[in-house]
Parts: C-alpha cells; sequence; structure tokens
C-alpha cells in the first residue's frame, strides 16, 4: 500500500533500504507515531526518539520487563556505605559503531558531556555527581556531592546512553545528524518525515540476540494508516493501536496484538514562567488552573479518545502504585466549583491556546477539552502541530498550554521530577517552587522506599495544588504485529527493544 510514503517510487525505496522481503526475515520496518528530534541522548527530549535509541545506542543500565534494573554496558556497580560514590564495572569487548572501544575512559568522557555541555538536557539529572574518576580501563567510579537514590534509573535512559567519543569530537553539537553509538543497530540514514534507517551492527557484544538485518522507523501520525500499512504487509510492527481498532485487530488472521501495562502518562502542560506567553490567566494563576481541572471529565475522555482503555489519573504515579498519594484521588468534574474559582481569581471567561500534535486522537482530546472547559466559562483555541515542532515551541516557550506525552520512568522522581522540578529538562513553563523542590531533595537522599513514598506524596500535596501540569490518564501500551514477528517483549515504559525479535519466513 504505502499510500503514505509516494507510492511505488518510495516502495522501491524501502525495498531497497530493507534489502529483503519481509518473508527472508531480513529487516523489519516499525511505523511510530511521531517523527523524533534530534538523535543525541544529551539533547533529545521526545518519546519517539527514545524508540529510536532504543536499537541504537545502549545503556550502562536498563530498564527490565518487571520494571527493575539490569546490566548492559556496565556488568555491574556497587555504593559505598555512605551512598556517595557508585562504582561501575564496565563490558569487556564492546565498542562503538565507528569500532572504538568502549572503556571508562570513554564513559567518563560522555557523563562529562551529559554534565556539562551547553547543549545538555541531561544537567539536571546529573546535578548531583561531583567528579568522575577512571579506576582502571573497565571501572569508573562517580563521587556524589549528596547521596542520589535515582542515579541508577538515571543511568538506564538517555544519559546512561554511550556515544563514541572520537565521533563526538569530530561532529560536536552536530552528532545527531549521525549518531554513533554501542547498540544492536548502527546509523545508515535519516530522511526527516519519512524514514530512519538502521543496519545490524555485526561486532555488537550481544549479537546472539539480534537476528534482524535492518530496521527501519516510519513517521505516521495517523494511527489508522499506520494500522492500515500494517495490515497490508507494509509494516511489521505499529506502536499505539488505537483501542477503537483493537476488536478489528483481534479478529485478522495475519495479525497480533499485544497489550501490556504503561508507565506512560498523558498531561497538560502550561506556560508559568516563560517568557511573554506566560503572561496569561492560566499561566499565572492556580485557581484558573484548578478551575479547568475541574471543569474536566477524565472517564469520559478515556471513554471516547480511548475505549476506556487508559486509567483516568491526575498524578505522575498511577493509582494504586507504590508511590501514588491516596490522599488526593481524582477529583470528580464540577463545573459549579470551577465556575467559582474563576470568579475568585476574577477572570469568568480566561481564553488560552492549547497546542496538541497533528495525531488525530491527540486533536479529538484537545477538542474535547476545549468544550468542557467552554462549559465552565474558558476559551480555548486548539492549535495542531507535529510532534517535534510542539515540542521545540514548548521548549523555547511559545506557547501557553500543550498536551504532552511522558513516557515514563521506574523510578518515580524522574516522573514527577522531570516537569517540575525547577531545573527539570521538561520543564517547559519555567514552573519553580523551592518547597517542592526541598522535598524532591529529600526523597533523592534516600534509599529506604517507605521514607522516599511518604515525601513523594508530600510533593504530589504541592504539585497538585500549584498543578504546573494537568495529568489526565495513564496508559495501556498496545502494539500491533504482523505474527510473522515472534520473540516480542513488552516493557512497561512501551519501548521496542528488538533483541530477541524475529521474522518467520513463510512457510
Amino acid at each position: 500500500m504505502l499510500g503514505f510514503r509516494g507510492g511505488a517510487v518510495i516502495a522501491a525505496l524501502v525495498a531497497m533500504h530493507v534489502m529483503a522481503s519481509p518473508a527472508t526475515a531480513a529487516g523489519i520496518r516499525i511505523g511510530i507515531d511521531a517523527d523524533p528530534d534530534i538523535l543525541d541522548p544529551a539533547q533529545g527530549g521526545s518519546v519517539s526518539g527514545r524508540e529510536i535509541f532504543a536499537a541504537l545506542c545502549d545503556k550502562l543500565v536498563t530498564a527490565t520487563p518487571e520494571g527493575g534494573f539490569a546490566p548492559q554496558l556496565a556488568t555491574g556497580w556497587t555504593w559505598s556505605p555512605d551512598n556517595k560514590v557508585l562504582t561501575l564495572t564496565l563490558r569487556d569487548g564492546v565498542v562503538f559503531h565507528d569500532g572504538e572501544p568502549l572503556d571508562a575512559a570513554a564513559v567518563k568522557a560522555n557523563l562529562e558531556r551529559y554534565r556539562s555541555a551547553p547543549v545538555s538536557r541531561r544537567k539536571s539529572e546529573l546535578k548531583p555527581i561531583d567528579s568522575i574518576a577512571v579506576v582502571d580501563r573497565l571501572t569508573l567510579q562517580i563521587t556524589l556531592s549528596r547521596p542520589y537514590a535515582p542515579l541508577i534509573a538515571v543511568l538506564s535512559d538517555r544519559a546512561g546512553m554511550m556515544l563514541s567519543p572520537k565521533a563526538v569530537a569530530a561532529a560536536g553539537d552536530a552528532i545527531g545528524l549521525h549518531p554513533v553509538c554501542a547498540g544492536p543497530f548502527q546509523f545508515v540514514e535519516r530522511r526527516q518525515g519519512d524514514h530512519i534507517l538502521l543496519k545490524r551492527f555485526d561486532r555488537y557484544w550481544n549479537k546472539d540476540a539480534i537476528f534482524l538485518d535492518s530496521v527501519e522507523y516510519l513517521p505516521i501520525p495517523d494511527g489508522t494508516v499506520r494500522l492500515l500499512n500494517l495490515r497490508s504487509g507494509d509494516l511489521d510492527i505499529v506502536e499505539h493501536v488505537a483501542p477503537t481498532d483493537i476488536p478489528s485487530v483481534r479478529d485478522d488472521p495475519d495479525v497480533a496484538l499485544v497489550q501490556a501495562p504503561s508507565l506512560a502518562y498523558d498531561l497538560i502542560t502550561f506556560n508559568i514562567h516563560h517568557g511573554d506567553q506566560a503572561n496569561s490567566p492560566i499561566g499565572q494563576n492556580a485557581k484558573v488552573r484548578q478551575a479547568l481541572e475541574l471543569s474536566l471529565d477524565r472517564e469520559a475522555i478515556n471513554a471516547v479518545a480511548y475505549d476506556g482503555l487508559f486509567t483516568p489519573s491526575n498524578q505522575p504515579e498511577g493509582p494504586g502504585t507504590r508511590f501514588y498519594d491516596p490522599g488526593h484521588p481524582l477529583p470528580a468534574r464540577d463545573l459549579d466549583k470551577a465556575k467559582a474559582l474563576l470568579a475568585e481569581a476574577g477572570v469568568p471567561s480566561p481564553s488560552f491556546t492549547l497546542l496538541v500534535t497533528n495525531n488525530p486522537v491527540t486533536q479529538q482530546v484537545g477538542q474535547m477539552i476545549q468544550a468542557m472547559a467552554g462549559e465552565a466559562g474558558f476559551d480555548i483555541k486548539v492549535q495542531a502541530l507535529e510532534a517535534a515542532a510542539l515540542a521545540a515551541s514548548a521548549n523555547d516557550g511559545n506557547y501557553q498550554a500543550a498536551i504532552a506525552i511522558w513516557s515514563g520512568r521506574p523510578d518515580p522522581d524522574a516522573n514527577i521530577a522531570a516537569w517540575a522540578g525547577c531545573e527539570a529538562f521538561q520543564n517547559w513553563g519555567r514552573y519553580c517552587n523551592p518547597d517542592f523542590d526541598g522535598i524532591l531533595a529529600q526523597a533523592r537522599e534516600t534509599t529506604d522506599d517507605e521514607r522516599r513514598a511518604t515525601l513523594y506524596r508530600q510533593a504530589a500535596g504541592v504539585f497538585l495544588t500549584d498543578l504546573p501540569q494537568i495529568v489526565l490518564y495513564h496508559y495501556t501500551s498496545v502494539w500491533g504485529m504482523r505474527r510473522a514477528v515472534t520473540g516480542f517483549t513488552a516493557y512497561p515504559d512501551g519501548l521496542i527493544r528488538l533483541q530477541g525479535v524475529k521474522i518467520e519466513a513463510a512457510k
């Protein structure tokens, strides 16, 4: 079919890239719902970028399907008795895609870049690091200024992704145009908005787990189009199958469906203090944001847009999980109270623009928010942008409010602090509350889960009062794949990992 890529000419290009038909199991084609931003772990911030990194860039530590952590480029780690020195032992024999060795010096170079490069968005995640020392070729010591419980989780994400220092030195800040990592697949090419092509790296340290010659990612915002191309055989895996399509997919003999609980959640983020666009009632007055929340019926949004598949929520942690705060349950819709709060704020008819991605379902959610809030007196304009353009605009402070997705992390700190911490890299609106940050700082300094839960619940109370973001619901991950695809394992972060994945030849 390939209607989304321009017909027969593009189909020929796909065949050339993949080098074989799906039946020969040479390559796999994956439909993702947005075009990623720059493919540099230091600069990147998009969910779709993490999807590419899962195949391109191994990390020091990896997540497990159960939600824990396991060795990857590091084979192990130990903490000092005072929890201020982390010693990492690295895997021997690992090389980057350019053939350069991955050793302690290379890891130190990456971490120093993440800590200090002007373009790096990892600075806040690594701020507690005081120094990094190479002990020997395969041993690294990270000394902290204070205990920092989330560090292992941080090293399981972008800050733990290793790039070739030689390639970074040559390319500088443009390394994301041709990233050189140490993952199972290496970069071949990218055509913006069309595809990203990777090929198998034959010197990968865990090459026996890789059965595919290539992987091609195709950004297709429309879930219906993604599904049509899956059913036609032009794609092998698609992410984010629309809940309304699930019944028909289940009845399709050629397509399999995989569902799993997800850490991801959708939120509305507000510009609180980032440039001129912050000077609006929705950005300057928490009561206006509280009124907006009370005007929304999350259950109805979930039922209509997601066929009831997601879990309505008001907190970064999912209901019923360890760090969720039961003292602040999901508020019911209350138009009278919403109107009263607007009257108290002195703005009975606040107006603002809500940015949404050009994904049809997200646009539908934006329109439902527009209609619901309109009943309380809000005047909302919904503007759709391509995902990377929305992120860039919001990151520059060029927005009043935006619907965004956070793919979620196993450690609670990254779920609440990434968007609302004073120096957080996703804090587009520049919200900053020293009391909130102080509670988070205490939570990071203890490894006692009960103490951490108490502190993160306190932080949730401040968050839900100030409402720098409105959490809408937590996801259920849903992938569609041709039945020829085997070996797929679902992870709570919703990322597609290709270790173990095969495409069985047609019989």
